[in-house]
């Protein structure tokens, strides 16, 4: 079998990744191991205290220790722990659970990861500077590494931020940064654009863009200063540099990180998603080519990779291609990739050597040397070629503590060059000096100040343990989608006698990823908002809303699909359930159930077949209180 060798030199080889070793697990079944690495990390922690010139006098003596103000401040810190346990316990959604959660992105993390994020907090390191953080400060320049290496950037960078929503405000504040470079330049040094329109200059490529940068870096040192003195940051041109394009699945946080750049709500533009979810290329296109005739700029263009209502990867590469078309046209857009849900997937696709699988064909024979499904799973061809168009990509983010299963919070984000940073970069002197590079200091370059170097040990740690490819993430992220697949297929042909009525279970289309969603309805219901309430009552059923959650034998997440947002796409799948156009333009919107299942067990075939009948019997005692209560 072939091995790997990580950073610390130790080799791995597939057989060496046992999921089940990852986790606590959900009956705990780790606890010794968890408590004896614990143990031994804050023993070293303590240790490290006291061997520091250890000559030097006690700051709490053992007269401290003794008084009476002492002790009842100890009891007073028992007593609030306590209160903090008590709301911990009755007030957590039970998502460690193997088989009982089927809701939102949540499951229990990494053990190791917990380990390290713990461990790192007692240094309470702040990853703005290198001052504050040396060690955490150098794995997160190692996990920049890693992003880039996992997205195919040769040339590339990243960081941790706080969440997909910084790190998506950060790929559109990219975009509008270097987009406004050539005008200002125009501004600032007119010899090095003079031959271009203003047409031509908000249609540079960003390879462009950087080629003269660096001839700004090259000349005068203060007219790369002036030159960003003159870009968007300065207000000027916001308007000019054109329409940010979004999918209908596009992430809430767009809106916001149009408001907040200062683009606006009016420069954003929503294409069409297909039956299938996912951004219709040909509506691009047709959009681009009708804004283009009216010299109207394109800002850039979002993908999805892992929408995180349908599970949806849109097809990256065709979207690439279409760049490139009109790229020789003359027309050029930036290409943000939001793959916070889908991003560490792309490991099923990276062999043992870090290289992507190099054609289709040859995927299946890899996933089965190394073990990754055990269920009948085939990846599509248009997903592993969504997956691949990511390295011709200007940005991405990627969220550790989705699919890469590390504490919150830990988002993140990718550059295809590293020199864009030179475009968005500020210095604060009293935190670093600029020009110094060993590591990054990355308060220069990102929209976040203070951040906690407990985050960035927690995702090292994670990366050591679990290389981002098909040995390491991709068997982890292969068990999900493994199950997803399975629950799809037992949802599937699903129904219920409840008294003299039927409910049928009606899966979604197959997803690309990790989620499956879903619909109930009674053969009798002959209208959409009927199901649509059905549906609302089956969530609150299944859901936190209803009593205590922890009691709860099948617990689910919720979704609705408005006509507003979603267009038409829905209507292959409203026919299935027995509804025409004229149904849902009357009511307007659909509401489903939803599971992001990230849960690392269902790939077990006796867990899965325990659980999944448990679940039925919840379903139908659930369904019967829904369809009495609507009685």
């Amino acid at each position: 079998m072939a091995s790997t060798i990580a950073k610390n030199g130790a080799r791995t080889t597939a057989q060496d990744i046992d999921v089940k070793a990852l986790f606590l697990g959900d009956k705990a079944e780790n606890a010794a191991a968890f408590k004896q690495f614990l143990n031994q990390l804050v023993d070293d922690h303590i240790g490290w205290r006291q061997n520091y010139l250890p000559a030097d006098h006690p700051a709490i003596s053992q007269n401290d220790q003794d008084s009476p103000a002492f002790i009842s401040t100890n009891e007073r810190i028992a007593s609030v722990l306590a209160e903090v346990s008590q709301r911990m316990r009755s007030g957590s959604i039970p998502w460690n659970s193997a088989g009982r959660y089927w809701g939102q992105m949540n499951s229990e993390t990494l053990m190791p990861s917990i380990l390290a994020y713990s461990f790192a907090m007692l240094w309470n390191s702040n990853n703005v500077a290198l001052e504050s953080s040396m060690a955490t400060s150098q794995m997160e320049a190692e996990i920049a590494e890693d992003f880039a290496k996992l997205f195919g950037f040769s040339d590339g960078w990243g960081h941790l931020s706080a969440d997909g929503s910084i790190a998506n405000l950060e790929g559109i504040w990219y975009a509008r940064c270097i987009k406004s470079i050539p005008l200002a330049i125009k501004e600032v040094r007119p010899d090095l654009v003079q031959d271009k329109s203003d047409w031509d200059l908000l249609n540079l490529s960003v390879e462009q863009i950087l080629d003269l940068v660096e001839r700004l870096s090259n000349g005068d040192a203060n007219d790369l200063d002036r030159v960003k003195a003159a870009s968007s940051r300065s207000g000027r041109n916001l308007a000019k540099l054109g329409k940010w394009i979004v999918p209908e699945t596009k992430h809430y946080s767009w809106l916001k990180a149009a408001d907040i750049v200062g683009i606006g709500l009016d420069q954003l533009v929503s294409v069409p998603v297909k039956h299938n979810y996912r951004m219709d290329v040909a509506a691009l296109e047709s959009t681009v080519r009708q804004l283009a005739a009216s010299k109207t700029p394109i800002l850039g263009v979002v993908t999805v990779v892992g929408t995180t209502e349908e599970g949806a990867v849109d097809e990256v590469d065709k979207i690439v291609a279409l760049r490139e078309e009109l790229k020789a046209e003359g027309v050029y857009f930036y290409i943000h990739c939001d793959a916070a849900h889908g991003g560490y997937a792309r490991s099923l696709f990276i062999d043992e050597d870090g290289e992507f699988c190099p054609s289709y064909e040859q995927l299946k024979p890899m996933h089965d040397r190394h073990n990754v499904f055990s269920y009948d799973v085939t990846i599509a061809e248009d997903v592993y070629n969504g997956f691949k168009g990511i390295s011709d990509v200007e940005s991405v983010t990627i969220d550790p503590h989705k699919m890469g299963y590390v504490p919150y919070s830990a988002g993140g984000i990718a550059i295809k060059h590293k020199g864009m940073r030179n475009v968005i970069s500020y210095f604060a002197p009293y935190v670093f000096e600029k020009g110094v590079q060993a590591p990054d200091l990355l308060g220069a370059f990102i929209l976040e100040g203070s951040k906690a170097g407990a985050t960035a040990a927690g995702v090292w740690t994670a990366h050591q343990i679990l290389p981002l490819n098909v040995t390491g993430y991709g068997k982890l992220v292969g068990t999900t989608i493994e199950a997803a697949h399975r629950f799809r297929d037992f949802l599937t042909g699903l129904s219920f006698a409840i008294g003299n009525r039927v409910v049928r279970a009606y899966p979604l289309n197959m997803p690309d990823f990790n989620m499956v969603d879903w619909v109930f309805k009674a053969d009798d219901m002959t209208s959409l908002a009927e199901v649509n309430r059905l549906n609302e009552q089956m969530y609150d059923y299944a859901s936190y809303l209803d009593g205590p959650v922890y009691s709860n034998r099948f617990i689910t997440s919720h979704t609705s699909f408005a006509r507003d947002d979603y267009g038409d796409s829905v209507l292959p799948f409203l026919k299935q359930l027995g509804f025409d156009t004229a149904e849902w333009e009357k009511t307007g919107s659909l509401t489903l159930l939803r599971a992001a299942i990230m849960t690392p067990y269902m790939n077990d075939d006796d867990l899965f077949n325990l659980y999944s009948s448990q679940i039925a019997n919840a379903m139908k005692r659930k369904l019967a209180e829904a369809l009495a209560a609507a009685d």
